[in-house]
């Protein structure tokens, strides 16, 4: 259940999720195509960092293609997942039915610059 007593709108958007079916080739792909760099690879999801956003390549059958908000009171959405890259979070679904991921702002490391 959201907490709608609070009137803060989510803004930041941590990172958005592509489905991929190989994520080694992907990362090579897209480490070659743009300024990015490898912040977490595995054989199910990676993490790549860019100037202003980061970018999740995952595998559907482990993890939904969805949008990533950070939010002070992620919380609020419901009971939150550690995940194994310690950030604690919960899916959501828009109207659409589209995932939407709620990640505690306090579980992720601060971006800098």
């Amino acid at each position: 259940m959201i907490d709608t007593t609070s009137n803060t709108k989510l803004a930041a958007i941590d990172h958005i999720a592509i489905p991929v079916t190989d994520v080694d080739s992907s990362v090579k792909w897209y480490t070659s195509q743009f300024n990015c760099t490898i912040e977490y690879q595995d054989d199910t999801w990676a993490f790549l960092k860019f100037e202003n956003i980061k970018l999740a390549l995952v595998v559907t059958h482990q993890h939904p293609p969805h949008l990533a908000f950070l939010s002070p009171k992620a919380e609020s959405y419901g009971e939150l997942k550690t995940h194994r890259d310690g950030s604690r979070s919960i899916y959501i679904k828009d109207p659409a039915g589209n995932a939407v991921e709620i990640v505690a702002e306090d579980s992720v490391p601060k971006s800098g610059g």
